[in-house]
Parts: structure tokens; sequence; C-alpha cells
């Protein structure tokens, strides 16, 4: 598992509000604090030429078991070099400059650099790393709804969300008609016998949907694009963020499915196909054309409240 560790600023209060955040996104590790990541305990090399990399060949092959890199220019061709070399011998440490060269740190050559350091003067700052790197923030929590109705309501207008990972069963798309009631909606991740899989793709559901981008902002899928994020959640409540590859809007004979939980009702308008599917209560997956009242289902189910740009508000709201 790839380490993310965190540069903290000299400031003591921001420093300390962005521990705080990245606990949240799961990082543990920190430079510049009491009993965190020392720098200097790491030999390192500034890579200039295919001297400096012979260099750090012949440090692996003395026993040396952690490096620490940064380059000058060229970055990706002598990366693939040295993380080849020392795959399984050493661990490898990368200094990242901005939020794309942290990406790139964590995917040359699949693999990527064992650590990546990073250097966020500030949360919006830290949030943007943790996004391009596809760390979630912390579990969703899901429960499980019992579904009142189902009923086919005729043609509409469909987003599937094709995404530039592949999904696993168990992944899908917090979709649904209100904010505060999104189902989980399974990925394509299993063909039939006139369809092959899919396991890019969550058939997600009508254009006027709302899909969660972040653990706490939404997107209509109508606004989706390549190139945008949106967050994964499997069935366990585990979340990651993925990049958009394209959306693809048809027309398709769409169901209607609401259900309900403690008094709160909720509704997702799917496509009426054998390949769209939600997350039964039990962790199966479930078809909508197999669907029955009375069946239960995952969903994320949280207070009604407004939203503005994605973003919740505290405002009296009524949706039905």
């Amino acid at each position: 598992m790839r380490k993310v560790i965190v540069k903290l600023p000299s400031d003591k209060g921001q420093s300390e509000k962005i521990v705080q955040a990245a606990t949240e996104y799961g990082i543990v590790d920190f430079a510049g604090v009491q009993g965190g990541f020392d720098e200097s305990s790491i030999k390192s090399f500034t890579v200039s030429s295919g001297e400096d990399i012979e260099k750090i060949k012949k440090a692996v092959e003395s026993g040396t078991g952690s490096i620490m890199i940064e380059t000058s220019d060229w970055r990706v061709i002598p990366l693939e070099n040295i993380i080849s070399w020392t795959a399984g011998k050493a661990s490898l440490y990368a200094k990242a400059r901005n939020v794309e060269d942290a990406v790139m740190l964590g995917g040359v050559l699949e693999k990527g650099v064992d650590g990546i350091i990073i250097s966020p003067k500030s949360i919006d700052e830290l949030a943007s790393y943790a996004d391009a790197l596809g760390m979630g923030r912390g579990k969703v929590t899901l429960v499980d709804v019992q579904v009142e109705s189902v009923k086919v309501v005729g043609n509409g207008s469909r987003a599937c969300i094709d995404t530039v990972e592949m999904l696993k069963e168990g992944d899908g798309m917090l979709v649904g008609s209100f904010s505060s009631f999104l189902f989980l909606v399974h990925a394509e991740v299993f063909g039939s016998k006139y369809t092959s899989p899919r396991p890019f793709r969550v058939n997600a559901g009508a254009v006027h949907s709302y899909v969660l981008t972040e653990m706490n902002r939404t997107k209509y899928l109508s606004e989706l694009g390549a190139g945008d994020k949106v967050l994964v959640v499997d069935r366990n409540g585990n979340s990651r963020t993925v990049v958009v590859g394209r959306s693809k809007v048809e027309r398709r004979p769409l169901v209607l499915i609401t259900a309900r939980v403690k008094g709160q009702s909720g509704a997702v308008l799917l496509q009426y196909a054998e390949t769209v599917s939600l997350v039964g209560g039990d962790g199966s997956i479930k078809a909508v054309t197999e669907i029955k009242p009375g069946d239960t289902v995952k969903a994320m189910v949280s207070e009604q409240s407004g939203r503005h740009f994605g973003t919740a508000v505290n405002e009296e709201i009524r949706e039905s």
C-alpha cells in the first residue's frame, strides 16, 4: 500500500488543522512532528543524470533499505528505471512538487513509489491532493432500507457513468432523486448470455438524479463528464474517488423504486434492465427487474437539507 506522508507547515495552528483533516482521509504519516516520518534517516539522492541513477542502483545493491529521490527536469523515465531496480529491495520515497506531480509519482509503472511526500499549506490544498490521489474521506454509513414500491414509468434519459477504473463486485455509486436518500447502484461487473460485463461502468439512472462526488457534496448526473471525479462506494461503505472517462446519456425505459427507513422516504429512477442492479441488505446484487416491495437494499440516508451547487445548506426543504 503506497503511503502518503504530509510534511507539516511551521505554523502550529495550521499544522494542527491539517493533521485533523488528513486523518479523516486516512493519512497517518506526518513529517515535522515528534515521532513522525524522519527524512534525515533516509539516504537522499538528487537525480539529474544517468550517473545519479547508477549511484542509486549501487546503493540498493549494497543494502540501503530506504531511498529518497528528487529529480530536476525529467521525471517519468528516471523513475521508471529506479522503481524497476528498487522493487522488493528498498523502499522508495519521492517529494511531490504539486498535485499533478503527486499523481505522476503514484502511477509510474503502475506501482508508483512507495511513499509520496506532500507539503500542503492549507486544508483546501490537502483536499486537492487527496482528491487527485483517489483517497476517500473515511467510510460512508450505509443502512438497510425497505422497498415500498416498484413501478415502470416509461422512457426517459438516463446516464451511464464510465470510469477509468475497473470496478469490482460490491462497488457502486450513491444515486437518488433526493440528496438525503441515495441508493447504492451497482457497477456492471457481471455479464449475461446477451451482454458482456462493463466493469468500468455504473448505469446510474435518470439524468436529474443526485450522485455523491465527495463525502458531503453531490452533482446531478447530467453534470458529470470526462475528467470529473465521483465517489465509488462498496457494500461495506469503503469509498474512493475515481475519474470519469465518459458520461453516456440515452433514452431508455425507466423504473421508479421508492423505499423507506425510520419514517424517511427516498426514490430513484433507473433504467429497467436486467444489467442494472442495487445492492441488497444482505450484500447480494439485486437486478431492478427482480426487486419487489418488502425487499431491503443499501442506501445512504442523512438529514434532509437543501443544496446549493451540490453543497448541503441548512434550510427548510420538502421533496417528493
